[in-house]
């Protein structure tokens, strides 16, 4: 950020979560790329938190035999277009995006209007935050809010089943 001309905004998570990426870490990309192949069925797309519910998401898809791919989208500004375009070209257009606030505004948001003019624009599913929340352990709170892992998984599954884009 300190490099960065401009407003810069930075996020940090409250829990004690698996750190997945090193320091010296470098890219020229404003999206990682942490789950990849070439048959993934379905992109998982989250940032912070809704990232490692996605990574857990994948890994259950995994054992039901449907690969899944899954990004960081740790930057909304600007978006690496290019990578949501080979994820939606090799998942057929089946995108899901998971975060933990209203969707308005997301990265949700930012996905459908980068993709909004391709020739076939994809499907894209959001898992967000709908209603205001209650209490509750962080856990009850993201599966009362449909982003846990397995809300994000039954979400990709319904995603293949309607076929996607």
């Amino acid at each position: 950020m300190a490099d960065t001309g401009g407003i810069s905004f930075l996020r940090t998570t409250r829990g004690a979560y698996p750190v997945l990426y090193g320091p010296g870490r470098s890219s020229g990309r404003r999206q990682q790329v942490l789950r990849s192949s070439p048959g993934d069925r379905v992109a998982l797309i989250g940032a912070g938190v809704t990232l490692h519910n996605c990574l857990a998401a994948a890994e259950e898809l995994a054992r039901e035999g449907v690969p899944a791919r899954v990004i960081d989208l740790y930057s909304v500004k600007p978006l690496d277009v290019a990578a949501l375009r080979e994820a939606s070209a090799v998942t057929g257009g089946r995108l899901l995006v998971a975060e933990d606030h209203h969707p308005e505004g997301g990265i949700g948001g930012a996905v459908l209007e980068a993709l909004a003019l391709e020739a076939r624009p994809p499907r894209v599913v959001q898992c967000a935050v709908r209603e205001l929340p209650g209490s509750g352990t962080p856990e009850e709170l993201m599966e009362a809010a449909g982003i846990s892992a397995g809300r994000i998984a039954a979400a990709a599954r319904e995603l293949l089943r309607d076929g996607g884009a």
